[in-house]
């Protein structure tokens, strides 16, 4: 390996690591701080120094090289600022209004930050492509994204300003489409595995991106917001916003239903949900207890999409929505969980069926009572409004028993359709039969035909990520990162007159290493600052490979290389330092 022009050195780095005290617990996001990365200028935005800049680029790098060698897209660099009448066009704009940064200039014209860039990439891509002879086509930006959240919290894991990458493929149809996802899948596969970080990919709602197929990307975490269930025995893996409990429920008795209350954001509809309180498991007699605690409410609000979700127990809700003149309840609607038996809710009247909930909401009635069981009447569908548990049965094997562990969101991949194109006009001009089609046909008309094309869009938060590595591999002495993301891979450590020593063991490193470490990023520490103070900011930092030239040095000239993720601490030869530290960095 070349030696550089200069070597380099901590002191001439920015790394302000002082002034903080040690809380007795403390978080990830506290040793950024600390540890020099990051200093929060508002309330979810932080400013990145050296430290964090240097972890950035090198997430930046790893994705973009993904991102042009296995799907060969097209880097972009979109404006941060969209105009409003272009996310009305989508249908998106009052939906998600509450989290924009919204902005006029001085003509009265309507703007705002961007949270993402479906629209101005489908505008852009409407206006420059007409044949599918250009498709597919795949473009991928870098950028900083603008969110306002309600409650920023968790430092990087939920600000209000952040950076992403998107990429977003277009293609001629819904085929070429669909293998255009499976190859960004295995894209994001192989990012998330050279970090070497144990990423879960989960099916998940598309929410409001639209669309009806998508994957979020997870990396387990007690911190995480998301809770990921996966089966012991085969490769289920979903969200649980879209995961179904199937436990069996023993027969019903009266004192083991329970009921919770819930109401909609706008106060109109007021809800109950049935539920039993107590189970058992088939084939075990397991019995388990329930209380409002467990109650899913992702389930519900697939049926009461309006649901105030913030309110744990509606119940004092009820009186100010029922009573008095400004009086707004207009509907009362009761859902019976499917693990009770039909018998229970048809002693209320004018049940209705689960497959019939749409039509029975559209009637207006002011009230409506649900029965969710999975009975022939119903059209075979069932739901229920309790959490799933770890232990719970596996709905896609019959041997299998699921995990549910929380989980921190790193990425997401979406199958968008139509769902852009046809509201923001990108189409293109096809011919009849299509390119796809024509393989199998005898024939053609010569005819063309004008569709839209088929979309994508796929994120990975860098921000994001940082942040939830360090919360992933942090222990009490410091953050620790991956080899392929750290600020540095491996350090020097030394006493203050030991610089001309260190430098020759840093070119001996250097030029052991030849082209077996293409990884490798070496720094000396030559801070004015006592070996044990040096050691310690090193664990701190995260370095993953600490080279000291002590009291072993001194003696016999040989070095101590240290690796906390690893727990080695080991004397070495200079003479074989550079494939010791090359086997370390194959591991992290």
């Amino acid at each position: 390996m070349m030696l550089p022009r200069s070597i380099p050195r901590l002191s001439k780095v920015w790394v302000p690591s002082g002034g903080f005290a040690v809380p007795a617990v403390e978080d990830a996001h506290s040793k950024l701080v600390r540890a020099g990365f990051l200093r929060q200028s508002h309330a979810g935005i932080f400013h990145m120094l050296p430290l964090g800049k240097r972890v950035q680029d090198k997430v930046e790098r790893l994705v973009a090289k993904h991102m042009e060698e296995s799907l060969a897209a097209s880097r972009v660099s979109l404006s941060s600022i969209s105009s409003e009448a272009l996310w009305e066009r989508s249908g998106r704009l009052q939906h998600i209004a509450p989290e924009l940064f919204r902005f006029q200039d001085r003509k009265g014209g309507a703007y705002l930050l961007s949270p993402t860039h479906e629209e101005e990439i489908t505008n852009l891509v409407a206006q420059t492509v007409r044949s599918y002879k250009d498709l597919p086509l795949r473009l991928y930006q870098i950028t900083r994204k603008f969110r306002d959240e309600l409650r920023p919290r968790h430092g990087l894991l939920r600000g209000r300003e952040f950076t992403m990458k998107d990429l977003y493929t277009f293609d001629i149809d819904l085929k070429s489409a669909l293998d255009t996802y499976e190859k960004v899948r295995a894209a994001y596969s192989r990012i998330f595995n050279d970090m070497k970080l144990p990423v879960l990919a989960a099916k998940a709602s598309s929410g409001d991106m639209g669309g009806d197929l998508s994957h979020e990307y997870h990396l387990p975490s007690p911190f995480g917001e998301d809770s990921v269930i996966t089966c012991g025995s085969c490769d289920y893996t979903i969200n649980e916003e879209i995961a179904t409990a199937t436990v069996a429920h023993e027969t019903y008795q009266a004192d083991q239903v329970g009921v919770w209350r819930a109401i909609t954001k706008d106060r109109s509809t007021l809800v109950n949900v049935w539920y039993p309180t107590r189970t058992s498991r088939a084939g075990t007699g397991e019995v388990r207890q329930y209380t409002n605690t467990d109650i899913n409410i992702y389930a519900i609000k697939s049926l009461v999409p309006d649901l105030d979700a913030g309110v744990s127990d509606a119940t004092t809700l009820w009186a100010a929505a029922t009573e008095g003149p400004d009086a707004t309840a207009k509907r009362l609607v009761n859902l019976f969980d499917s693990g009770l038996p039909p018998s229970f809710s048809d002693s209320f009247e004018g049940t209705t069926s689960l497959s019939m909930w749409p039509d029975a909401i559209k009637t207006g009635a002011s009230r409506v009572n649900v029965q969710c069981h999975g009975s022939s009447t119903s059209g075979g569908k069932a739901l229920s409004f309790l959490r799933i548990r770890t232990g719970d049965d596996c709905p896609q094997c019959s041997s299998g028993t699921l995990n549910v562990q929380k989980a921190m969101e790193l990425g997401h991949t979406f199958h968008l359709g139509t769902r852009y194109s046809d509201s923001l006009n990108a189409k293109i001009s096809l011919p009849s039969p299509s390119p796809s089609e024509a393989k199998t046909a005898t024939g053609g008309s010569g005819t063309s035909k004008t569709v839209s094309m088929h979309m994508g869009c796929h994120g990975i938060g860098i921000s994001r990520v940082i942040g939830a590595v360090a919360e992933h591999l942090a222990d009490d002495k410091g953050l620790n990162w991956p080899v392929a993301i750290a600020p540095y891979t491996c350090i020097v450590v030394f006493a203050e007159d030991g610089y001309n020593d260190a430098v020759q063991v840093y070119k001996r490193i250097l030029g052991g290493s030849g082209d077996q470490d293409e990884r490798l990023d070496i720094i000396l520490d030559d801070r004015q600052k006592s070996l044990p103070w040096k050691l310690k900011d090193a664990d701190l930092i995260g370095i993953p490979v600490i080279v000291v030239l002590g009291r072993e040095w001194r003696m016999t000239r040989r070095v101590e290389v240290q690796c906390r993720r690893l727990n080695i601490k080991d004397i070495i030869d200079v003479d074989s330092l550079s494939s010791v530290i090359a086997e370390l960095h194959s591991k992290l």
